[in-house]
């Protein structure tokens, strides 16, 4: 199905993980402790927090919802519980941009979800393990969207590019062979949402979370040839690309479109909301910010979203699971803000 357009006024999504409840975080860290876990128990409390998520966000405004990525772990270490391949040591993410900052390394590893998170290296053949997995997925979203009477509804699922940046390749012979095994895998969990007939959300912040992880010591150059590998946004045949827009870091970058056309058929899905602070934007502040997008690059062609997740794994405490609700809530007043003044 085609992406959904701001054609009578400005939708609102996110970028994919919301807060977790607290009893179905005991029973995923558990089970990436190795701890035994009912599996009949896990999936239908997964089940049943889908239907709570996607309640909330209807309640919140939010246009486009999701399952809050409620079964995974984490946006993308949770293939290794779905594809076969992954049996080797884990190997934890080392960031060159912390190395001048020790001590917020020391605050960034700690974090109780990210010392659990296992990232175990490719030590063999990667094929499909649960083929069930994705469509149980797709299952408890459409029910969930069903109960609540959402309209539009996406699941996310990692990139091939991402899975090869968390999990180390100790048996393909090279890099482009390795991202071709993981791609032929990760193809049916892909089609799988698009016959459910949701959106497909592909995870892909690879190219910038790599250039400080696995790509670091390359030079600019080196760099650039490597990204070929990866899809470039504008020619990848997505629709909608969600990219961050509100952090400090990146909240000039608006002016880009200044001089680069978006191409036909593309839909910007800017963030609008940092996800990594406890401010709550105000809804001008959001208006505005979804305004200047529409000028440059046309109403219909944005649509309101956030700079990452809420919950991108399973424990993460950046943002307060209310002040997250607040802060979704707080975007679709200023969407609704920004509609009156273009529509």
């Amino acid at each position: 199905m085609p992406m959904p357009r701001s054609t009578e006024r400005f939708l609102t999504t996110h970028t994919g993980s919301l807060p977790r409840p607290s009893d179905l975080i005991r029973m995923m860290f558990a089970k990436e402790e190795g701890v035994p876990v009912d599996p009949a128990a896990l999936g239908a409390r997964i089940r049943a927090a889908v239907g709570e998520i996607v309640k909330k966000q209807v309640e919140a405004g939010v246009a486009i919802v999701n399952d809050g990525e409620m079964s995974k772990p984490s946006y993308a270490t949770y293939v290794k519980d779905r594809l076969n391949g992954f049996g080797g040591a884990s190997h934890p993410l080392q960031y060159r941009d912390l190395v001048d900052f020790p001590e917020m390394a020391k605050r960034v590893f700690g974090d109780p979800g990210r010392s659990r998170r296992r990232t175990p290296a490719c030590d063999g053949p990667i094929s499909v393990r649960d083929p069930r997995a994705a469509e149980a997925d797709t299952d408890n979203l459409r029910a969930a969207c069903d109960a609540a009477k959402a309209e539009h509804a996406f699941l996310s699922a990692a990139s091939p590019g991402v899975i090869s940046l968390f999990f180390r390749n100790d048996h393909y012979p090279s890099h482009e062979a390795y991202l071709f095994a993981i791609a032929d895998a990760m193809r049916p969990e892909y089609e799988a949402v698009a016959r459910a007939g949701v959106d497909l959300q592909v995870d892909c912040p690879d190219l910038g979370m790599g250039r400080h992880i696995q790509y670091a010591d390359l030079s600019l150059d080196e760099f650039r040839r490597m990204a070929r590998l990866h899809d470039i946004v504008f020619t990848a045949r997505p629709a909608g690309i969600s990219f961050e827009a509100a952090n400090p870091r990146h909240a000039h970058e608006w002016r880009l479109f200044e001089r680069v056309k978006l191409p036909a058929g593309k839909v910007l899905i800017p963030g609008v909301l940092d996800s990594t602070t406890n401010f709550i934007e105000h809804p001008d502040l959001v208006a505005e910010r979804i305004g200047r997008y529409a000028r440059l690059v046309g109403r219909e062609n944005v649509v309101a979203g956030t700079d990452c997740g809420f919950g991108t794994w399973v424990g993460q405490a950046a943002v307060d699971p209310d002040i997250a609700w607040a802060k979704l809530a707080s975007m679709a007043e200023g969407a609704r803000r920004a509609t009156r003044e273009f529509w």
